[in-house]
């Protein structure tokens, strides 16, 4: 999700807030992603609470004891108070508020995976790997006549047993956020994952898998150059013929057979 202006200040002063409630409560991490990801849920669907809670003209203390009120009973101390502080802050636009509550919730399920959360991002990954090749599952995801817990039965099944529980849940809210299909909840995930533990994501193009040897080489370049570690999506693209094409944010370097060939033939038809 990419928040912008006020919206952006206060998505990194609720992250801050939030390391600091899992760093003294860890066991919590769990309950706290559930709620935040309801909170989300319910902010999206109530929209008079939303616009109550984002319209900057209105005392923060307002806003605060009416969350309180609606919610203080029902969810976590650690998401009320992250809940409470971003009621608090101002926002670019109002629907920013819900689509941070989401973003944090799964900052926190992956917090709640504690050192085996290193594995989440590849298995987001290969979820996305799942759903993208298998046309049946995609439009069953999508499809708006399953209900949520149907398609979750569907992913349970799926990957029950096979992922970290927490890759499970991730996938489970995959169909149920705000991002317009499931491939780009779960891209995004996998991003917040690898941020989560100081990488970055790298998705990798080549025509041939790399060795274990190559993958740590080119993960390791790529540390140098960008300054932080780098998660890699490897896919295997016969298209590429030979060579490598690595995109990493918007940059893009591309070093394949197919893109030397196609300067190539522009050369010749220029």
């Amino acid at each position: 999700m990419g928040f912008r202006g006020a919206s952006a200040d206060t998505v990194a002063t609720l992250s801050t807030e939030l390391a600091g409630i899992l760093a003294a409560s860890p066991a919590s991490a769990s309950t706290i992603g559930d709620d935040l990801f309801s909170l989300a849920q319910t902010l999206r669907s109530e929209g008079s609470l939303r616009r109550f809670a984002t319209d900057a003209s209105i005392a923060p203390a307002a806003k605060s004891g009416l969350v309180q009120q609606v919610f203080g009973a029902k969810v976590d101390a650690g998401a009320l108070a992250v809940l409470d502080k971003a009621v608090r802050s101002r926002w670019t636009v109002g629907r920013d508020l819900a689509d941070a509550l989401e973003h944090l919730s799964v900052v926190a399920a992956v917090r709640s995976a504690g050192p085996e959360g290193e594995r989440i991002s590849d298995e987001l990954f290969g979820v996305a790997s799942l759903v993208k090749d298998n046309p049946a599952l995609r439009d069953a995801l999508s499809d708006p006549a399953r209900s949520m817990e149907d398609k979750g039965r569907l992913l349970d099944d799926l990957l029950g047993g096979k992922t970290l529980p927490q890759t499970v849940v991730l996938a489970r809210r995959s169909v149920a956020g705000a991002h317009r299909t499931v491939a780009v909840a779960l891209e995004e995930y996998q991003k917040v994952a690898a941020e989560v533990r100081d990488q970055g994501v790298a998705t990798v193009r080549v025509a041939r898998d790399l060795s274990e040897g190559d993958r740590q080489r080119l993960a390791d370049a790529l540390a140098r150059q960008y300054g932080r570690r780098v998660h890699l999506n490897l896919l295997v693209d016969p298209d590429v013929l030979g060579g490598i094409r690595v995109e990493i944010g918007d940059d893009v370097i591309d070093g394949t057979v197919s893109s030397r060939l196609d300067d190539a033939r522009r050369r010749l038809v220029g």
